[in-house]
């Protein structure tokens, strides 16, 4: 009987959007069939497309936006170990166009609900990471690194 050993998952990259228009904040549903949880739009980096360009490409397949992508903010990372970790880099964005997308459908399916949400508002939602919030409305000078969060308690 041969005996496999089973190898990490490899570290996902993925590419998130601080997208502030009229002082509300684009947030999306973090997961598929999950609607109490919200995070900043935007997804996995795929190879040979720089960082930004990965960006807009998920803004626009997810929202159906046209961003404008900026510096970075954030960078975050998620555990739910041993089956998943992902390092997330967050970037300012500016809005191009229209606000409001509509009827749009995420091709993938994943990006079901979409909202604009004031800092009030954001206040009484689950959205991960926890310091999205200070970094969207307070941390305009400076990036941040978040460190290592179990994705659910």
């Amino acid at each position: 009987m041969v005996r496999r050993m089973s190898l990490p998952r490899p570290v996902r990259l993925a590419v998130r959007a601080v997208l502030l228009h009229e002082d509300r904040l684009l947030l999306v549903n973090a997961y598929k069939g999950r609607g109490d949880l919200w995070c900043a739009p935007g997804g996995g980096v795929e190879p040979h497309a720089s960082l930004p360009d990965n960006l807009a490409r998920e803004l626009h397949e997810e929202c159906g936006l046209s961003v404008e992508v900026g510096a970075p903010c954030l960078v975050n990372e998620f555990n739910a170990a041993p089956q998943f970790h992902q390092v997330e880099i967050f970037f300012r964005c500016r809005l191009r166009g229209r606000a409001s997308a509509g009827d749009w459908t995420d091709p993938e399916g994943i990006v079901s609900h979409r909202r604009w949400v004031t800092r009030a508002e954001m206040a009484g939602l689950t959205v991960k990471p926890e310091s999205l919030a200070a970094i969207a409305w307070d941390g305009a000078e400076a990036a941040h690194y978040d460190p290592l969060e179990p994705i659910l308690p």
